[in-house]
């Protein structure tokens, strides 16, 4: 996925993204993709996940 979602002028509502590294972080701590990708299927834990749409800036 990465590197294919659109960048949006808008923000995802409700998503709170802190890692200013991100090609899609905006100011406020947002997150300007079209859409997100969390992934592994299975996990069980949050430390077990990862954002697939992370794009370094």
């Amino acid at each position: 996925m990465q590197g294919k979602v659109e960048k949006t002028h808008d923000h995802l509502s409700g998503v709170k993204c802190i890692v200013n590294t991100c090609h899609y972080h905006t100011q406020g701590d947002y997150c300007s993709a079209a859409k997100i990708e969390i992934q592994p299927r299975n996990a069980s834990q949050s430390e077990e996940t990862d954002c697939a749409t992370f794009v370094r800036q």
